[in-house]
């Protein structure tokens, strides 16, 4: 009878099981995307790599407008009670740390590069310090 009772406890607690495992979603991810042949450069190569790094930088902007939103302003004037012109923009801004380059291929005439962020890892990360302003003098490279 013991037996009994016990088997149908456990068949019991197995059906309260989920079939598959509860996963955490502390993950975000990110797709960034650039052409190659709009790159400036001599050669293919050089177009390559800047589209390499253009689509990195798209991904970043991906992420940080999941993390800190978009900033969207908007202007619109009336004239003679008739719609003039009309403004819309858009802005992000914010600091990504511990990003995860995941996979980074050429599609076509596309660079894509895909990034994941572990958010639990970015708020360890957060708080080994805050970074200072970058500053605005730009030196010209190369690429």
């Amino acid at each position: 009878m013991k037996n009994i009772i016990l088997a149908a406890v456990m068949l019991v607690l197995v059906g309260c099981q989920p079939l598959t495992a509860i996963r955490q979603d502390n993950w975000l991810t990110a797709v960034g995307y650039a052409s190659i042949s709009e790159q400036k450069g001599r050669t293919s190569e050089e177009r390559q790599v800047r589209a390499m790094r253009a689509s990195k930088i798209d991904a970043y902007r991906e992420l940080a407008e999941q993390v800190y939103g978009m900033r969207v302003s908007g202007r619109a004037d009336l004239k003679d009670q008739r719609l003039g012109m009309e403004l819309t923009s858009g802005s992000v801004d914010g600091i990504i740390r511990g990003a995860e380059v995941v996979r980074a291929y050429k599609v076509g005439d596309s660079y894509v590069t895909e990034l994941r962020l572990d958010v639990n890892k970015m708020s360890k990360l957060r708080s080994y310090g805050e970074v200072t302003q970058v500053p605005e003098n730009r030196q010209q490279t190369i690429f």
